[in-house]
C-alpha cells in the first residue's frame, strides 16, 4: 500500500527570512525523505542534487569569509585580548566546521536517497511500464512496448463488460483523472477504472498528466463495489502500461470541468454552504476546441451528426436520387442576395456559393431526374444569432415534379420520419450522453406530418394576439410563438407551412396560378424554428428573367443559368437545409456552435 502523502510541508510554518539558506536546506531534506511523492524523474533528481551541492558550496564560502573577517579583527585588537579572542574564535570555528561536515554528510545521504527513489526498485517489473518515445530510435521502452502489444487484439473501452471478467485485454485511452491508486482512462466518451499494485507502477501512473495517451494491458475484473465514477462497470488490473504521448500538465481547460451540466455546476461545501463551480464560457471552449471536443456530449453530438448525414443520403439513394458535386466558386450570386463572400477570380468578379441551387437545377435540366448535394455553404450575413453561421453543411435536393409541388413535401416526410425513428431507436446511448450535459425533451412528431398553409399559420398567430404582416416573412419570434401554439394544439414539434407570399421567396420560385401573390413554396419547422426552405422552381426562361429583374438582379451574371432553360426544361423543385441546425434542434441545444465542429461566424476564423 502506498504511503500517505504529507498534508503539510514541515518548513512551511517555520520559515526564517533572516536565514533563507537554512530554510532551503530543510526543503531539500524534506524532498529527500519524501522522494517517492516529489521526485518523478532523472531531471528532477539532478536538480535536487545540484541544489544540495550549491548549498554546501555556499556554506563553505560563508565559513571562509567569516574566518577572514575574524582574522582581520584579531589583528586590530590589543595584544592582551588577542589570545583570548583567538581561542574563542578557534573553538567557534571548529564547531562550525563540524556542523558543516555533519550537514554535508546528511545532504549526501539525502542525495543518495533521491537518486535511489527515481530508479526502479522492482527491477523485475521495470520493463512493464514507462514512457515510449517512438520518434527516437532505438528506445528500449519502445521495444518493450512493441513486444507487449505484438499479436494482441485491441479492445474499445466501450466494449469492456462483465462477460469479459478474467480476460486479458489491450486498451488505449487518455488519462482522465486519478484517485489514490486508481487511474481512470477515457476513450471517446467511455471511461474505465484501472488499478495497479506494483509500487513504482503506481507512482508512474500518478505522475502522468491528464489527457496523456497510454496503452494498458491488464485483466478485466469485477470490483466489489459498483463503479460510480466511470461508464464501464468493470475495472482493469494493470499488468503493463506505457505512455505514448504526454500532455502538458497545465491545460487551458479541464475536460472533466467542460463536461459538467448546469446542475453539476452547483454543489455544497463540507460545511454545508452552497457554492458554484467556475463555468467554462463558450469562447474558451471554441478557442480550445480540441480539448472541448473530448467531452462525452460532444463526442455524441458529432456521432449523431454523422448518422443524420448518412441516413439522409441512404434514404435519398433509395428514392433513386444521385449524389452530385457542385462548384463552390461561382460568378454572380447563387440566390440573388447581397450577403455573399465576393473576391477577384483571375480578374473576374466571383463569390462563394450561397447554395448549390442554380447548379442542381441545371443538373435536372441535364436529365438527371433526381439529385442531391451534401457540402459546405457560405453566407456572409452579419448575423450573431444562436442559429446562424457563415459556413455550414448544406443538404440540398432537386427533382423533377410530375404533377404538383406537394410531391416535395411528401419526400420531406419520407426523409425525416424514418430518420427521427432510427436515431431514437439505434442511438439512445449518444442521446443519453447529450441529455446528461444538456437536458432536453424528446422530439414530438406525428405519424403523418402536419401540413398548414401560410395563411393558416398567420391566423393562429393573430388569434393568439400577435400581429403579423400577412404578406411578410416570419421573424424568429413569430416562428417560436407559432411553434408553441402548434405544439399545444397538435402535440408535434415537426410541421410544414406552405404557400408563402411570393415577395419573401427567391426569384426562381414558381408563383401560384390561382393567386400570384403566393408561391408554390414551403418551410419545414422543428421545435418552432425553420430548418428547410423549398418549393417549385420557374422553368420558363422568360418568366425567370422577369422575376430576376423584379428582384434587382443583373441578368447578365445569370446568363448560363437562364440559358439552360432555353433547351427544354422539365417542371422541377427542391429544398435545402443546414445539417448543423437540424441536429441542434433535434437535440434541443441552445446554440448552433455546439453542433459545428469548428464554427465560422462573423467574428470567428479560428481555430
Amino acid at each position: 500500500m502506498e504511503e500517505e502523502r504529507p498534508s503539510m510541508l514541515p518548513f512551511s510554518t517555520s520559515f526564517d527570512p533572516s536565514n533563507p539558506l537554512e530554510s532551503l536546506e530543510k526543503l531539500v531534506e524534506f524532498i529527500g525523505k519524501n522522494s517517492n511523492f516529489l521526485i518523478k524523474n532523472k531531471a528532477e533528481k539532478d536538480i535536487t542534487t545540484a541544489v544540495t551541492a550549491a548549498i554546501a558550496k555556499e556554506r563553505l564560502r560563508r565559513t571562509e569569509k567569516e574566518s577572514v573577517i575574524m582574522t582581520s579583527k584579531s589583528e586590530t585588537q590589543p595584544e592582551e585580548s588577542k589570545e583570548k579572542i583567538s581561542k574563542k574564535a578557534a573553538k567557534k570555528e571548529a564547531a562550525k566546521l563540524e556542523k558543516l561536515r555533519r550537514r554535508q554528510e546528511k545532504e549526501e545521504e539525502t542525495r543518495k536517497t533521491a537518486s535511489m527513489s527515481v530508479e526502479d526498485e522492482d527491477d523485475e517489473y521495470s520493463s512493464n511500464y514507462g514512457n515510449v518515445n517512438l520518434s527516437e530510435l532505438p528506445d528500449p521502452k519502445a521495444r518493450k512496448w512493441r513486444e507487449a502489444v505484438e499479436g494482441k487484439e485491441w479492445t474499445d473501452v466501450s466494449d469492456l463488460v462483465g462477460e469479459m471478467v478474467g480476460s486479458e485485454v489491450l486498451i488505449r485511452g487518455r488519462v482522465h483523472t486519478s484517485r489514490l491508486f486508481f487511474v481512470y482512462l477515457r476513450q471517446s466518451g467511455s471511461t474505465v477504472q484501472c488499478v495497479a499494485k506494483q509500487k513504482n507502477m503506481i507512482r508512474f501512473l500518478k505522475q502522468l498528466s491528464n489527457e496523456s495517451i497510454v496503452d494498458v494491458i491488464g485483466v478485466v475484473s469485477l470490483p466489489k463495489d459498483p463503479v460510480t465514477v466511470a461508464t464501464q462497470q468493470v475495472e482493469i488490473h494493470v499488468r503493463k502500461v506505457y505512455c505514448l504521448s504526454r500532455s502538458l500538465p497545465q491545460l487551458p481547460l479541464i475536460v472533466e470541468d467542460a463536461a459538467r451540466s448546469e446542475t453539476d455546476m452547483h454543489y455544497f461545501k463540507k460545511d454545508g454552504t452552497p457554492a458554484v463551480r467556475a463555468r467554462i464560457l463558450q469562447d474558451t471552449r471554441l478557442n480550445n476546441r480540441v480539448l472541448d471536443l473530448r467531452t462525452p456530449a460532444n463526442q455524441a453530438i458529432f456521432s449523431l451528426t454523422c448518422r443524420f448525414k448518412y441516413t439522409f443520403a441512404e434514404l435519398l439513394v433509395s428514392e433513386d436520387f444521385i449524389d452530385i458535386n457542385t462548384p463552390r466558386l461561382i460568378g454572380g450570386t447563387s440566390e440573388g442576395g447581397c450577403a455573399v463572400f465576393s473576391f477577384d477570380y483571375k480578374g473576374q468578379p466571383a463569390c462563394l456559393a450561397q447554395s448549390p441551387q442554380l447548379h442542381k437545377q441545371m443538373a435536372v435540366c441535364g436529365d438527371f431526374q433526381r439529385v442531391f448535394v451534401i457540402g459546405p455553404v457560405f453566407r456572409a450575413e452579419d448575423s450573431f444569432s444562436h442559429r446562424h453561421l457563415c459556413e455550414f453543411t448544406g443538404v440540398d435536393v432537386e427533382m423533377v415534379i410530375r404533377k404538383d409541388y406537394t410531391e416535395l413535401m411528401d419526400l420531406v416526410e419520407r426523409l425525416f420520419l424514418p430518420t427521427f425513428t432510427k436515431i431514437n431507436d439505434m442511438f439512445s446511448k449518444e442521446l443519453e450522453a447529450i441529455n446528461k450535459q444538456y437536458p432536453f425533451e424528446p422530439l414530438k412528431f406525428l405519424p403523418k406530418t402536419l401540413l398548414l398553409t401560410y395563411e393558416e399559420g398567420i391566423q393562429m398567430l393573430k388569434e393568439a394576439g400577435k400581429e403579423v404582416d400577412p404578406f411578410g416573412d416570419l421573424n424568429a419570434d413569430s416562428e417560436r410563438k407559432l411553434g408553441q401554439l402548434i405544439r399545444e394544439k397538435y402535440n408535434t414539434d415537426f410541421y410544414i407551412l406552405h404557400r408563402f407570399p411570393l415577395a419573401v421567396r427567391p426569384f426562381y420560385t414558381m408563383p401560384c396560378e390561382d393567386d400570384p401573390r403566393y408561391s408554390k413554396s414551403f418551410d419545414v419547422f422543428l421545435r418552432g424554428e425553420e430548418i428547410i426552405s423549398g418549393g417549385q422552381r420557374i422553368h420558363d426562361p422568360e418568366l425567370l428573367e422577369k422575376r430576376a429583374r423584379e428582384c434587382g438582379i443583373d441578368v447578365k451574371t445569370l446568363s448560363t443559368y437562364i440559358d439552360s432553360f432555353r433547351y427544354g426544361a422539365p417542371p422541377h423543385g427542391g429544398f435545402g437545409m443546414g445539417l448543423e441546425r437540424v441536429v441542434m434542434l433535434f437535440c434541443g441545444l441552445d446554440n448552433i456552435r455546439k453542433t459545428s465542429l469548428f464554427p465560422r461566424d462573423p467574428h470567428r476564423l479560428a481555430p
